[in-house]
């Protein structure tokens, strides 16, 4: 079917601005040089809670950003409606170069990468001391995310009122990571979230920990205007907490100081099928200097490894090293599969 009569003169067809003449427009993304700068607070399917100077602001990903996604703590740029009253919705256009990324996987074998917060300056990772046991092997797996993403770390240690916390300090206590120890009495009374406060003023801190430790009764005493729901009970058989928090959460803590803490999902395994195993070592500091004498390419499990002999002279605790090594047979199975 013709679009157009049998007599046609050129005022009839209709052209479209093209800029260079050889690309459709679609194809010239505008700069958006006007757009507002916010913060990404919160995502829910597929609608992200920014905040645009000072005003919260509901917005959606513009298409022209592919298959690029925002994430809480991005800083990003947006365009539209910036007014902040119901039912109005902006736009994000841009997303800005981030200076950290804290990433993890399902588990070791599972190939989808997923960033869980940009731009945070610090990782405090919450465990308790009981109900449920520590996990060692889950703080050794946040560290090394910790350090692969940028981010310093930050030990926090809860319900030391059931359990001293020596056994974990005797791990981890020497390694110049900052920890604080904390109970449920003084997270009633307020005493742990002034302690916690001390080492969050002025950074983006990212709270990530085992499910039922405490992590959001933490965050709750820590912003109490903006209180997230208060954890599930461990469940007596399996040891296990109930996830209550399904969503990151950027909130602004009170003070001059300034800051934010930004709450995340209870997780119950941390993947790092996303990290090469040859940096898994730095987030080990007290084993790292042992390796000055490992051949090279050395995989840190063979016979001719330097570790053992650094370990045997009392350098570093031989449960580290078996940390160490468990994580990296983990990650060498997933290369091999």
């Amino acid at each position: 079917m013709r679009r157009y009569g049998k007599h046609t003169d050129e005022d009839d067809i209709r052209s479209r601005p093209n800029r260079r003449g050889n690309r459709p427009r679609t194809n010239i993304r505008p700069k958006h040089e006007d757009a507002a700068e916010g913060m990404v607070l919160t995502v829910d399917r597929g609608r992200l809670t920014c905040l645009v100077d000072g005003r919260t602001i509901l917005a959606m990903k513009a298409r022209e950003l592919g298959r690029k996604a925002a994430v809480v703590g991005d800083q990003v740029a947006l365009v539209g409606d910036l007014s902040g009253k119901k039912d109005t919705l902006a736009r994000i256009v841009r997303i800005e170069e981030r200076t950290s990324v804290l990433r993890r996987t399902a588990d070791d074998d599972d190939p989808y990468e997923r960033v869980v917060v940009a731009n945070a300056d610090q990782l405090a990772i919450v465990t308790a001391l009981a109900d449920p046991e520590p996990r060692p092997r889950l703080i050794d797996r946040c560290l090394v995310a910790a350090f692969d993403g940028g981010l310093e770390p930050l030990l926090v240690m809860t319900k030391s009122d059931l359990a001293p916390p020596d056994k974990l300090l005797e791990l981890y206590g020497h390694l110049d990571i900052p920890y604080v120890v904390t109970s449920r009495e003084e997270l009633e009374t307020g005493d742990a979230a002034d302690r916690v406060r001390e080492f969050l003023a002025g950074r983006v801190t990212a709270f990530v920990g085992h499910s039922g430790v405490g992590k959001t009764t933490l965050v709750n005493a820590l912003v109490p205007k903006d209180r997230r729901r208060v954890t599930g009970h461990v469940n007596a058989v399996t040891g296990r907490g109930r996830h209550t928090t399904t969503s990151a959460l950027a909130l602004p803590l009170a003070g001059d100081d300034g800051g934010w803490v930004v709450d995340t999902p209870g997780v119950r395994s941390f993947g790092l099928a996303h990290i090469d195993p040859s940096r898994v070592i730095h987030a080990f500091p007290d084993l790292e200097p042992g390796t000055a004498g490992c051949p090279r390419a050395c995989s840190h499990d063979e016979p001719d490894c330097a570790l053992d002999a650094w370990v045997a002279d009392g350098h570093a605790d031989p449960a580290r090293l078996y940390s160490l090594r468990r994580l990296l047979a983990t990650r060498e199975r997933t290369e091999g599969d």
